[in-house]
This record gives C-alpha cells, sequence and structure tokens, in this order.
C-alpha cells in the first residue's frame, strides 16, 4: 500500500493527539487533518491494496473506483465542513468520537471485503452513539441506548448474512450479489436496510439526531444513511424491492414531518424522505439511476449538514428547539436565516440549487424506466419537502410570533462552516459538471431545460401558495409523534417484565435446587470415591471423584446464583462460537 493512503486511518489514527492538545494547536490539528484526508482522495488511483489472505479468505482492505472515490470525495469535504463547526468546543471527546465515526465510514467506502466492511460498520455505531451520549441528560442517554441496541441487531443480522453468503459463495470479497436472493443475502440486506432508515427501520433516526450534540448531529447527518446508500448501491443495484421501499421512504418521511414540533426531528425525517429517492434510484437499477442516486446523496450531504448546521446554531444561542418556542429571529440572527435558506433552497430542488441537479436525474430515471407511479410519488414528495423544510421551519422558527428570545449570531466558526457547505450548495447548483463528471458512469442529463425548469418552478410556486393560504392549518403543535419506535419501546417494558419477575424466580429456584440438592449430591459422590481403593478403573474414578470434589469447592465459591450461571453461560457461548466458526471456514 505504498502507493495509497488510507483516508481513514487519517482519521483514526488522527484522533488519537485530540486529548493531548489545547487552545490555538488543536483547532489547527483538527483542520489538519481531514484537509489531509481530502488531498488523499484526490490523488489516489483506482484499484485494490491491501490484500491478504485470513482464515482462507481474500480481503481486501481498500478497493478503489469511481463509485467510492465519489462518496469519499464528500466524506471528507463534511468531515471539513464539520470539524470547522465545531471548532469552539473544548470537549475533546466529541472531536475524537467524530474522527472516528468518519474514518469508520470511509473504512465502508473503500471495503473490498465484508470482514473489513463488518469491522468498519460497527466503529461507525459506536462512534456515533457517543455524539448523543455526550449531550447529557436522561432522554438523551435513554435514546442513546436505543441507538446503539438498534444498530447492534442490525450489526448481528449482517454478520449472519455474511457467514451465510460466504459459505454460499466460499467467497467474502464485497460486490454486486450474484446467484439470486438466499438466506444470508437477505440478511445482508436487512442490515444495510437499517442503517439506511427504511421504514419501519427508521425510527432510530427521528429518535437519536434529535437528542444529539450540537456538533454531533451535523455529523450523524451526513454519515451514517449515506453510507448505507453506498452499500446498496454496491452490491444490490437494479433489486426491485428497493424501488418500491425508496418511493415508500420519500413519502412516509414527507408525511411524518407535517407533525413535528421540534426543528431537528422534522429535519432528520426529512432525510428519511430524501434517502427514499436515493434507495429507489439504486432499485431502478440503470447507469442513469445509479448516478441519481449518488449525485443526490453527494448533495444531500452537503445540504442536510447546512439544515442541521443552521437549527443547531439557533438552539446554541437559545436553548430552544421547538417551533412553538421559537420565532422573531430573523432580526438577531439574519446570517444564520440566510444560511439556512440556501440549505432550504437546495433541499427543495430549486433551479441554481444543488438539489435540482441531482433530484432530477433520480425522477428522470424512473420516468424513462415507465414508472409513471414511482414518478408521481417522487414529485409529491419533492413539493412536501419545500412545505416543511422551506417554508414551514424557517417561518415558525425565524419569523412567526416574536418570543422576545434573547439572541445572536452564533460563533464565527459555525457560521464559517455553513458558508462553506451554502457556497458548495449554490456552486454544484450553477456549475454541475464537476460533480457529474466524478459519478459511475458517463452522463448523459441535461438539468437545465425550459421544459424542466417551469415544470419545477410551477410545483414549487403552487406549494408555497399553497403555505399562504392554509398557514392557520400548518401551525405546530406541542404534541409527540408515535413512529416504529413504540414497539421496542413499549417492548422493551415487558421484556425488562419478564427478565426481573418469571427469569429472575426461575433463576433463583435453580439456584435454590443447587444449593439443596445438587452440591450436596457432588460432595458425598466425592467423597464416597476417595474411600475406593481398587486400583485400574477405579483409580480413574477416585481421580474423578477428586476432581468433583475440588469443582464442588470452586462451584461453593461462586455460589451466588447470577454469577455463577451467567458464567457457565458466557463459556458455553463462547465455545459454541468458535466451533461454528471453525465448521463454517474450515
Amino acid at each position: 500500500m505504498t502507493d495509497f493512503i488510507h483516508p481513514a486511518l487519517i482519521f483514526i489514527l488522527g484522533a488519537l493527539p485530540i486529548p493531548f492538545l489545547s487552545g490555538t494547536i488543536r483547532k489547527a490539528y483538527l483542520v489538519v487533518v481531514p484537509s489531509l484526508a481530502i488531498l488523499a482522495v484526490l490523488t489516489m488511483q483506482p484499484g485494490s491494496y491491501g490484500s491478504m489472505e485470513f482464515i482462507g479468505q481474500n480481503l481486501q482492505i481498500a478497493k478503489v473506483d469511481k463509485l467510492s472515490i465519489v462518496f469519499a470525495t464528500v466524506f471528507t469535504m463534511m468531515a471539513l465542513i464539520g470539524t470547522v463547526y465545531a471548532l469552539h468546543l473544548r470537549e475533546a471527546g466529541q472531536h475524537v468520537a467524530a474522527f472516528v465515526y468518519v474514518g469508520s465510514a470511509l473504512g465502508v467506502v473503500f471495503a473490498g471485503d465484508y470482514l473489513t466492511l463488518y469491522l468498519f460498520w460497527e466503529g461507525m455505531a459506536f462512534a456515533s452513539a457517543y455524539l448523543v451520549f455526550a449531550q447529557g441528560g436522561g432522554q438523551a442517554i435513554r435514546a442513546a441506548f436505543r441507538y446503539l441496541m438498534v444498530h447492534i441487531t442490525g450489526g448481528l443480522a449482517l454478520l449472519g448474512g455474511i457467514l451465510l453468503h460466504g459459505t454460499a459463495t466460499g467467497s467474502l470479497l464485497f460486490g454486486p450479489i450474484e446467484g439470486g436472493m438466499g438466506a444470508g443475502t437477505y440478511l445482508i440486506l436487512a442490515g444495510f436496510l437499517l442503517n439506511a432508515a427504511v421504514p419501519p427501520l427508521n425510527a432510530w433516526l427521528t429518535d437519536a439526531y434529535p437528542e444529539a450534540t450540537v456538533t454531533g448531529a451535523v455529523f450523524m447527518s451526513a454519515f451514517t444513511t449515506k453510507t448505507a446508500v453506498y452499500v446498496l448501491a454496491r452490491a444490490f443495484p437494479g433489486v426491485e424491492l428497493l424501488v418500491w421501499l425508496g418511493t415508500v421512504m420519500a413519502l412516509y418521511g414527507v408525511i411524518y414531518a407535517v407533525l413535528e414540533n421540534d426543528c431537528r426531528r422534522l429535519l432528520a425525517y426529512h432525510i428519511v424522505s430524501q434517502v427514499g429517492y436515493m434507495v429507489a434510484g439504486v432499485g431502478i437499477g440503470t447507469e442513469l439511476a445509479v448516478n441519481g442516486s449518488t449525485s443526490h446523496a453527494f448533495a444531500h450531504i452537503l445540504y442536510k449538514a447546512l439544515l442541521f448546521m443552521g437549527a443547531g446554531a439557533v438552539i446554541y444561542v437559545t436553548g430552544r428547539r421547538k417551533l412553538t418556542e421559537l420565532g422573531g429571529l430573523y432580526k438577531s440572527m439574519p446570517i444564520t436565516v440566510a444560511l439556512y435558506m440556501i440549505g432550504a433552497f437546495a433541499i427543495s430542488a430549486f433551479p441554481f440549487f444543488s438539489g435540482f441537479v441531482s433530484k432530477s436525474m433520480v425522477v428522470a430515471a424512473a420516468g424513462q424506466d415507465h414508472r409513471a407511479l414511482v414518478m408521481l410519488a417522487l414529485t409529491m414528495a419533492s413539493s412536501g419537502t419545500f412545505l416543511h423544510t422551506g417554508l414551514k421551519l424557517p417561518y415558525y422558527m425565524f419569523y412567526g410570533t416574536d418570543r422576545g428570545l434573547a439572541a445572536r449570531e452564533p460563533p464565527g466558526n459555525m457560521l464559517v462552516a455553513m458558508g462553506m457547505a451554502a457556497a458548495l450548495c449554490i456552486a454544484i447548483g450553477v456549475f454541475p459538471g464537476p460533480l457529474y463528471a466524478l459519478l459511475p458512469y458517463p452522463v448523459a442529463f441535461e438539468p437545465y431545460t425550459g421544459a424542466h425548469i417551469t415544470e419545477s418552478l410551477g410545483i414549487l410556486m403552487f406549494t408555497a401558495l399553497g403555505f399562504v393560504i392554509f398557514l392557520r392549518a400548518l401551525d405546530p403543535e406541542n404534541t409527540i409523534s408515535i413512529d416504529t419506535d413504540w414497539f421496542y419501546r413499549k417492548g422493551a417494558r415487558y421484556f425488562m417484565w419478564l427478565a426481573e419477575r418469571p427469569l429472575a424466580r426461575y433463576e433463583k429456584a435453580v439456584s435454590g435446587v443447587s444449593d439443596t440438592a445438587v452440591l450436596p449430591f457432588l460432595h458425598g459422590s466425592a467423597r464416597a470415591g476417595l474411600r475406593l481403593d481398587l486400583g485400574g478403573v477405579d483409580g480413574i474414578v477416585n481421580g474423578i471423584a477428586r476432581s468433583i470434589l475440588d469443582g464442588g469447592g470452586v462451584l461453593r465459591r461462586l455460589q451466588t446464583g447470577v454469577v455463577t450461571h451467567y458464567a457457565l453461560a458466557m463459556i458455553a457461548g463462547l465455545t459454541a462460537a468458535i466451533v461454528v466458526f471453525a465448521v463454517v471456514w474450515r
């Protein structure tokens, strides 16, 4: 790997010195690390790097092609923007977690085999969870634990699928799934879909992102779901199921955004909606559709981060995040308002903003593939996005009723980061050529046609007219929306009841039987064996008896109920795992 520097290592190793730095030196260092990663991505050449043999399998630590480069490019750019946004933070932990998170995402993007992918995949989950834990408070900590449990579940599904898929194909190399969909393939797909937040596996996102730190939410909005889009595009292009899941996803997020009062939860639902376009494009699977999904992921990372930065700036200076508690901030935060609106125009696909040149590619691909229903649904979702992210949220957050909040512009580094993202949103919209040149397939698509501009502006203007007419009906209410997380929240309560009552009573009963019957029997048998002196086979029995007696002493010392049974369960589980692993990969 002498001619290739893995960007993941730049971030992961670069995270190590952060706690030992402070002041201006730390800030300079934090900016240098993502800058070096950008340089590494821009100078890398396609090819496979870091090939090795492990347990009889060929592994490729890094596989570089146009698809991986385009995602790595925007990931490293976003890392720099997010780092600048977080420069005012004194806590080293958030910087370390953010770097490990970004490095893990880049590890997935370049992974040439499933084992490497899985290790970095789990790294993303744990590093990003810290960004929720770091917020502190009971609500954030509970959300962080739920986030971890959901992602560990998805990781187990992915690992099971990898083992089954590897056994069936004899290879761990990561690439397009061929030869039909087996059990292992469906488990891999389920693991990917969970990280993509496809309903009903989406509630972890809208549960955790609003509870993250102000800067942590910006990083989280950019990486997990888009990494999932990347692996879907790599492994499952053209899978019909994804077309309909993505279409439902685009509408689902918009509908739930109608109900939201929390500004970051509303934006989180629009992540679900926008990722739906990307998933649908991967499912359509044509070159235009995959290019559309990839370009929209690129654009989305930048404008969604800008929107989260704008909302985060408001939360940072006011301490409020509910629309019913906000309003009148345009007077004291005019720069924030202007930069937020650039992100709002971009996500709404206004001409000359980035969403216009990427989202329309997916819709056009649906039309070329003669999918009228999909095309209609995605167009409706686009209108809903403008209604809530471009009109409702900024109106009630920055305008609306003046709540008399003492506000000011956020720290300069936050405004600079927002300006960087805003400039890219405009640059991509006005000059889409450089982005199109990065895409995995040659681009034969012209976004700026008279018909397309007229059609888009017509939809957007009628949406704005509807907003004005029905403004009163759109007033936010201080309510809580129930999503699919209701099931595992309620289910967890019943699980804890089961663990604390029937199972605990069963464990106590087993311990009682062990104390009153099993151990005395073992002790008596051992003593009887010690009195035997018949030689030969009896000598073996005698030795076993001594062992049992010794074991009885150990058991007696460990006789604390829970410790004994869980220790034995751990040993049995570890033994079983080793046996299964040896059989699968022998």
